[in-house]
């Protein structure tokens, strides 16, 4: 099965092209104000590395957030309207999973964070798992403040993921029970990752029916219902 994958959730947007458990090509560049002018090129580049073509692609697989609001719309837009015009099946995972996919440790909580400006932090726990982790806790929108408050109240150690440079001096402080690791950013051959074992289970939504999750007003209400679990990743079933 023949997937491509479109992240552009943050600062860090990444085309990826795998086969079956295989990265087959992929492009990054890091630049938050130019998701639009990266996609397509990048989409053509990893299409010529690949040799293939548009219609061997099989699912298209997009990061839906939350994140940057111009990114997200491009990115989002950009699958599904591939997707619609080669009649291919979506896959959406969120940019908090990626992070803790890749970050996945055999015994720190994972605590996955994206920084959605403003002032506004979104996180959300992960639990590390044999072959993967799951989610251990609702995905929340906070302050720097209310970050460290999480933490802080946490009784596990705890490893934090994501865009921690851009939290203001002193956010960490005194969380002795905290280390900071990486990844910085979500990463496309990661959704190749988490898309696989979406598509073992058939578990697919269409084009028309992939939303952005902005997870911030005023881009939009934030709407819990729309915000699947999805389990166990990579290596387990949820």
């Amino acid at each position: 099965m023949k997937l491509l994958a479109i992240d552009t959730a943050t600062s860090a947007s990444s085309v990826a092209l795998g086969e079956d458990d295989a990265l087959t090509a992929m492009a990054v560049r890091v630049d938050r104000r130019g998701h639009g002018g990266f996609l397509i090129p990048a989409i053509d580049f990893c299409f010529e590395s690949a040799g293939w073509k548009p219609a061997d692609i099989d699912v298209v697989v997009v990061d839906i957030g939350p994140g940057l609001y111009t990114g997200l719309r491009a990115g989002v837009a950009t699958a599904q309207a591939i997707a619609a015009a080669i009649g291919a099946p979506m896959v959406t995972v969120t940019s908090l999973t990626v992070l803790a996919v890749r970050a996945a440790t055999s015994r720190r909580r994972i605590w996955s964070v994206v920084d959605i400006r403003r002032g506004q932090l979104a996180t959300r726990p992960f639990q590390p798992v044999p072959g993967g982790v799951a989610p251990d806790g609702n995905p929340e929108v906070v302050t720097p403040d209310g970050l460290h408050n999480l933490l802080a109240g946490d009784p596990q150690d705890a490893l934090l993921v994501g865009d921690t440079v851009a939290l203001p001096a002193g956010t960490l402080r005194g969380l002795h029970r905290v280390k900071q690791g990486r990844p910085r950013y979500p990463s496309a051959d990661v959704l190749l990752e988490v898309a696989t074992i979406h598509t073992k289970r058939d578990d697919f939504v269409q084009p028309e029916n992939v939303r952005p999750l902005y997870m911030r007003e005023p881009d939009a209400q934030i709407n819990w219902t729309d915000f699947r679990e999805e389990g166990v990743w990579p290596g387990g079933a949820g």
